[in-house]
C-alpha cells in the first residue's frame, strides 16, 4: 500500500453499539469484527488518556473503514466526555464529517426520512442541493448534510458522470460491492482557519497531494451548509488511493468558533484520521514548525497492542486547527 494512506476515519461516541446500529441499518455499513476492548497500555497513552478503558468498533463501507471509539472509563482524574455542542454550525472549526458517495440521492434518503421526521437525526441542509453550472469544479454534484443521532455531521454526495474518482463510477478491483446506494467514503472534511497553513501541513509535512481547489458560494451552498451568505474556500488533499482530506475555509459568514483547547478523545466532537506514513521521526521532528501539536508522549511503541491498529509504532498529533491524526509506521 503506497504511503501516505488513510487507513480509517473515526469519531468518539457515547455508545458504540447504538451508533453502529445506525450506520449499518440506515447507511449500509457492515461490521468488520467484534468490538475490541482496550485496557490501558500504550494505545491509551498514545491517544492522551493513559490508563483509560476503551471500546473500538470498526465498520466498513466499500473499501473504507469507520472506527467508533467509546471511552468506557477515562484516565484517572480525567473529566467526563462532552456531547457535540447543540449549537454547532458548519463554519465552526470543530466541524468534521465523512463524505459518503451514493449512486442515487433519493434512494439513499429513503431509510433516513423516518429518522429525520422522528427527530432521531437532524438536518444541516434544507434539502439536497445540486451545485450550479457556473461552479465548474463542482457543477452537477448533488449533496446533502445531516447530523447522526449523536450530532456528528455526515454528508451524502452524488457525483455526475464527469466528476469524482473513477472508483465511484466503476467498481474498484478488490472492493466489496455495495448492497445499497452508499458506495464508500470519498473524504473527511474539516473546518480550518488558514488554507495556506493547512496545505503546508497536509502536503509538505504529511505528503498528501493536491486535489480540487475552488470557492463555493450562492444559495445552493447556503442550503447545503445551513448558513446565510456562504463563501467557503475548499481545498482537497489526496492520498495516492482511497479517501482524502478536504479543508473548508469559511470566509463568510464570519464567527466560526475554534476547537476548544481542552478537547479530548473522550469528547463526542473528537474525530481522528488514522494515516499510515513512511517516516515518523521526520514528521515528529518537524511537526511544531508546521503548526502541529504532539498529543502522545512522542513516538509510542505499541508492543503487544500493535495488532489493534496494524502498526508497531505510532504518533498522535493535532493539526494547525486542532483536528486529531494518528500516524502509523511499521
Amino acid at each position: 500500500m503506497p504511503v501516505p494512506h488513510l487507513e480509517s476515519i473515526g469519531f468518539s461516541t457515547a455508545d458504540a453499539d447504538t451508533s453502529a446500529a445506525f450506520f449499518t441499518e440506515a447507511l449500509g455499513f457492515r461490521q468488520l469484527e467484534a468490538p475490541l476492548v482496550v485496557e490501558g497500555g500504550p494505545y491509551a497513552s498514545l491517544i492522551g488518556l493513559p490508563g483509560s478503558r476503551l471500546k473500538l468498533l470498526r465498520l466498513a463501507i466499500g473499501s473504507e473503514v469507520l472506527e467508533l471509539s467509546e471511552v468506557l472509563d477515562p484516565s484517572p482524574g480525567a473529566r467526563p466526555g462532552r456531547a457535540v455542542p447543540a449549537d454547532s454550525r458548519s463554519n465552526d472549526r470543530w466541524f468534521q464529517h465523512i463524505c459518503l458517495v451514493v449512486t442515487d440521492m433519493e434512494a439513499a434518503l429513503v431509510p433516513l426520512r423516518p429518522l429525520l421526521e422522528g427527530g432521531r437525526i437532524t438536518p444541516i441542509s434544507t434539502a439536497p442541493q445540486r451545485l450550479p453550472p457556473w461552479n465548474t469544479a463542482a457543477a452537477g454534484i448533488v449533496a446533502y448534510k445531516f447530523h447522526d443521532p449523536e450530532g456528528h455531521p455526515l454528508e451524502l454526495l452524488q457525483f455526475p458522470p464527469d466528476k469524482g474518482e473513477a472508483r465511484w463510477h466503476v467498481e474498484a478491483p478488490g472492493s466489496i460491492p455495495a448492497t445499497g446506494p452508499v458506495l464508500g467514503i470519498d473524504h473527511s472534511a474539516i473546518g480550518i482557519a488558514d488554507t495556506a497553513a493547512s496545505g503546508r501541513f497536509y502536503r509538505e509535512l504529511l505528503g498528501l497531494s493536491a486535489g480540487g481547489d475552488g470557492v463555493n458560494s450562492g444559495p445552493e451552498q447556503d442550503g447545503l451548509d445551513g448558513l446565510m451568505g456562504t463563501r467557503v474556500h475548499i481545498t482537497g488533499h489526496r492520498c495516492q488511493e482511497g479517501a482524502g482530506v478536504e479543508c473548508l475555509d469559511y470566509r463568510e459568514p464570519t464567527g466560526g468558533r475554534p476547537l476548544p483547547a481542552d478537547q479530548g478523545f473522550q469528547d463526542q466532537a473528537h474525530w481522528q484520521l488514522r494515516l499510515r506514513v513512511g517516516d515518523l521521526e521526520s514528521i515528529a521532528a518537524q511537526a511544531e514548525a508546521f503548526g502541529a501539536r504532539i498529543i502522545s508522549p512522542g513516538i509510542v511503541e505499541l508492543g503487544d497492542q500493535a495488532g489493534l491498529i496494524g502498526a508497531r509504532r505510532a504518533l498522535q498529533l493535532a493539526d494547525p486547527d486542532g483536528h486529531r491524526l494518528q500516524l502509523l509506521q511499521n
